[in-house]
């Protein structure tokens, strides 16, 4: 009877460490799927606005494409078409890319 009670304890200890590995995997499994791909992505974000420069041209979330003429502390003020009279202010958080103004010129200059 002795030998009966040891082996289920010792079955239902290898369930528990069966229920903790997989509580550890599923943890892991989430952090790379999920936590860090999110934590890269806040990175680079924050990389391209501290690149932000006046003459940079961005494009922003909702697809429009500008220059930018004056930076705040998390405000850009953003010249939109040829008019130059259309200038909005906006957060840093709504450009989605950012081209240098030094790199599109010698870009412009390498194609032709």
């Amino acid at each position: 009877m002795r030998s009966v009670l040891l082996s289920s304890a010792a079955a239902g200890n290898g369930g528990l460490v069966m229920v903790i590995a997989y509580v550890i995997i599923i943890g892991a499994f989430f952090y790379f799927a999920m936590i860090r791909p999110q934590k890269k992505e806040r990175q680079r974000m924050q990389a391209m606005f501290d690149r932000l420069a006046v003459g940079d041209s961005i494009l922003t979330n909702s697809g429009f494409y500008g220059v930018v003429i004056a930076i705040e502390d998390d405000t850009v003020i953003v010249e939109f078409g040829n008019n130059k009279n259309c200038r909005i202010p906006m957060q840093k958080s709504a450009i989605a890319q950012l081209e240098k103004a030094d790199e599109s010129a010698s870009g412009e200059g390498e194609k032709k």
